[in-house]
């Protein structure tokens, strides 16, 4: 037996409601250009959106002019999607909150997660949506997830209940002390002064 390894999420679809709906959310709301629109192949009497969510990959949406929004909060049983999240910078996210309330859009207000902030509100069919900024920048070569495992492991090591700033820049510079070469034969801290 052997796995089926992926490499990436390709697209995400959701259920919408009506076409103009869908684009003034995803473009008109979270700025995705709307990239791509052919009917569902599966279903002719539905619309089929593309929008890119700003890293190249989809997020797609199905839409039907007879579907109206309803804001109500959708499933959360086992099985439904809980949130999506999207990656927004620093810069953007200290802005969301006064962009969202200049909608008239609730939202959760900034989130203190250790290794990022997030800022949660429902799209305008109850769907659960989270924006999310990391704290820290990888070292060169290395990608998000390459902190975080470091990261991880320092917090369990330290008997730490979740990662925090601190594991954040100790994972940075455990990853480029074994990924980037020196010429020095010691690389621990010293003091010059």
């Amino acid at each position: 037996m052997r796995k089926i390894q992926s490499q990436g999420v390709h697209h995400i679809t959701l259920v919408g409601a009506d076409r103009q709906t869908s684009i003034d959310f995803w473009e008109g709301v979270l700025g995705m250009p709307f990239i791509f629109d052919q009917p569902n192949l599966d279903d002719p009497n539905e619309g089929h959106l593309y929008f890119d969510p700003g890293d190249g990959r989809l997020i797609t949406i199905f839409t039907n002019e007879e579907r109206k929004p309803d804001p109500r909060r959708t499933s959360t049983e086992p099985g439904s999607v809980h949130h999506i999240a999207f990656n927004v910078s620093q810069a953007s996210f200290w802005q969301v909150a006064e962009r969202l309330d200049d909608r008239g859009i609730k939202h959760s207000g900034p989130k203190d997660r250790g290794f990022m902030d997030s800022i949660y509100f429902n799209d305008p069919l109850g769907l659960l949506i989270e924006l999310a900024s990391y704290r820290f920048e990888p070292p060169e070569g290395c990608r998000h997830a390459d902190v975080m495992i470091e990261a991880h492991r320092i917090r369990v090591a330290n008997g730490d209940p979740h990662i925090d700033r601190e594991h954040l820049a100790d994972a940075i510079e455990t990853l480029v002390a074994h990924r980037h070469q020196s010429l020095s034969d010691d690389r621990s801290p010293r003091d010059p002064y």
